[in-house]
Parts: structure tokens; sequence; C-alpha cells
């Protein structure tokens, strides 16, 4: 499964688990607009680590926030990249 289909597909197995109206989600959607919280973020990201094997958030000094759905896929295609 390429990157952007297992970000796409953790992000809507965490909106049904936390029971959050998902958005339709494409590359512009804004995040903070995508019906998930923070503590949604917060499981996506931990599920992403296990799944592709690394975190953006801790594998650079860098701090970047992603803004769009596409900024979020980058960072992880970025890293598994790397």
């Amino acid at each position: 499964m390429s990157i952007r289909l297992t970000v796409l597909s953790v992000m809507e197995e965490v909106a049904a688990e936390q029971q959050k109206k998902l958005a339709p989600l494409a590359d512009g959607t804004v995040l903070a607009n995508s019906g998930l919280d923070s503590l949604c973020f917060a499981i996506i990201v931990a599920r992403l680590e296990d799944a592709l094997g690394a975190d953006p958030f801790t594998a650079s000094e860098e701090v970047y926030f992603p803004v769009t759905l596409a900024d979020f896929i980058a960072l992880y295609e970025n890293v598994s990249a790397a």
C-alpha cells in the first residue's frame, strides 16, 4: 500500500473509532477543518509510526506543522524517502 493510501486509511479508521465526522479528504483539505481533533491526530501519528516505521515530527530538528492533507502526506513521503 502506498504512503498516501496508508495515511488516508489510518485517518478514516481513527475518525470512525473516535466517532468523528470526517470531512471529504482532498489534497487541499485543511487539517484543522478535517473533523479530527488533537487526540485523533496523536493516534494517527502513533499508528503511522508503527505502520511506516517513521515519525516525521521527531525525525527532523526542524519544526514544521502541516496545514493541508497534502502537506501531511508529504511529511511521511519525505521521511520515508530519506
